[in-house]
C-alpha cells in the first residue's frame, strides 16, 4: 500500500550546506508530509539543523539509516551521490539527487516538474535535478517550444556568487570590506588593485567585477557551465538537435541567476502571441507591462520570473529576460516539487519485495 501521507521518512544528505538548509526550510513551508526527518552532514563535522521548531543533530552519513528512509534528498558533492545514490535506489529508496553526477545518464530522468514530469517512472527511483542556471530558461522557454518549436537558443547568464558555494560568498563579502572609496571622495572614479583582493574560491576577484568563467574550460574554450546548460536543456526538452550557444558569467550578486535569451523559433510568432503562451506557463510569472525582474526582487521567492519580451532581428526570434533564485527553484524547490509529484502519483513507498 502507498505510504501514509502523514508519515514519509525523509533523509537529507548535505543538510547543513546552503542548499540543504534551503531544502529544509522549503519542506517545512510546503504541504509535503514529512513524518520523520533524518538530516546528515556530508562533511566530517557533527552539526545541527532546525526543522519545524526543533533542533536536530546532523551527523556524518550513515548508510544503514539512509536505507531505512522512504525518500532521500542528495544536496551534496557529486562523489557522495555516486557512492550512495545507486545502491539506495536499487534497494527501493526513492532518491532525488541535486548534484551533476547522473544528469546526463540516459537511464536517469532529469526532471523539472513544470516541463517534463512525464519522464518520471515508477521503475526508476533515482532522479536527477537540473543545473540551477538552466532551470529558468527551461521553464520559460518550454511553452514557446511546444507552441512554435525552438530551433536555436543563444543565452548569456549572470550568475550569483551563492552558486559557487559558501566560500565564494564569504570571499565576495570580504573583498567588499577590503575595498576603499577614497578615490570617489576625491571626485575620481575608483580603480581597485586586483592584487590586493584575494581570490581563492573564484578565478578572479568578484567584488565590483564580472568573471566570464563558471567552471573549467574545455579544449574548445567552453566552460563546464556552458556545456552543462546546452546538454541538459536538450535532454529535458527531448530536443537533441536544438542549437544552443551559452556564455556563462559570474557577477557580484548574492543570490539569483539572471539570463538574457535570444530564442529562434521554427514558426513565426508575434510578441503578443508569445506573451499569451507565457502568461499561462506553469511556474512562470511574466511581467508584460514594461517592468522586469531582478535578482534582488526575486531572492527568496519561488518560481521563475521573466520580462522584457520583445522581437528580435526577424519574425522568428524573441528576446527574453529571465530570473530565478538559484537556491530555490534552481535546487531546493525543484527537488521538493519532484517529491510531491511522486507522492501525488502514489509511488512514494518502499519496495520490500
Amino acid at each position: 500500500m502507498p505510504a501514509a501521507r502523514s508519515g514519509i521518512k525523509v533523509g537529507v544528505v548535505g543538510a547543513t550546506g546552503m542548499v540543504g538548509r534551503e531544502l529544509l526550510a522549503f519542506l517545512e513551508k510546503s504541504r509535503f508530509p514529512v513524518g520523520e526527518l533524518l538530516p546528515f552532514s556530508s562533511g566530517k563535522q557533527r552539526k545541527s539543523v532546525r526543522f519545524k521548531g526543533r533542533g536536530l543533530l546532523a551527523p556524518t552519513i550513515d548508510e544503514k539509516r539512509l536505507s531505512e528512509c522512504d525518500l532521500v534528498f542528495f544536496v551534496s558533492a557529486d562523489e557522495v551521490s555516486r557512492d550512495l545514490a545507486p545502491g539506495l535506489s536499487a534497494s527501493g529508496v526513492w532518491v532525488i539527487d541535486d548534484s551533476s553526477a547522473f544528469r546526463l545518464d540516459p537511464k536517469v530522468p532529469l526532471i523539472i516538474p513544470e516541463v517534463n514530469a512525464s519522464a518520471l517512472s515508477p521503475s526508476q527511483r533515482l532522479i536527477a535535478g537540473p543545473n540551477c542556471t538552466l532551470t529558468g530558461l527551461a521553464v520559460a522557454g518550454y511553452p514557446l517550444h511546444k507552441a512554435f518549436g525552438v530551433a536555436e537558443v543563444r543565452m548569456a547568464s549572470y550568475q550569483s556568487v551563492s552558486g559557487a558555494g559558501r566560500s565564494a560568498l564569504e570571499e565576495l563579502l570580504g573583498q567588499l570590506k577590503a575595498s576603499s572609496p577614497a578615490a570617489l571622495r576625491r571626485g575620481q572614479a575608483p580603480v581597485l588593485d586586483a592584487r590586493k583582493l584575494r581570490a581563492r574560491a573564484l578565478p578572479a576577484p568578484i567584488a565590483f567585477n564580472v568573471i566570464p568563467q563558471v567552471g573549467s574550460f574545455d579544449g574548445q574554450g567552453f566552460s563546464a557551465e556552458e556545456n552543462k546548460v546546452a546538454a541538459e536543456l536538450r535532454k529535458i526538452w527531448r530536443a537533441p538537435d536544438i542549437k544552443i550557444s551559452v556564455t556563462a558569467v559570474r557577477v557580484p550578486v548574492l543570490r539569483g541567476h539572471s539570463l538574457s535569451a535570444w530564442i529562434t523559433l521554427w514558426r513565426p510568432a508575434t510578441t503578443a502571441a508569445a506573451s499569451e503562451v507565457l502568461a499561462h506557463a506553469p511556474g512562470l510569472a511574466l511581467d508584460n507591462n514594461g517592468g522586469y525582474p531582478t535578482p534582488l526582487s526575486c531572492a527568496g521567492r519561488s518560481g521563475v520570473f521573466a520580462g522584457r519580451l520583445r522581437a528580435g532581428t526577424s519574425d522568428r526570434e524573441l528576446c527574453l529576460w529571465i530570473v530565478s533564485d538559484n537556491l530555490l527553484k534552481g535546487a531546493a524547490q525543484n527537488s521538493v516539487q519532484i517529491a510531491q509529484e511522486l507522492l501525488d502519483r502514489g509511488w512514494l513507498r518502499r519496495d520490500t519485495s
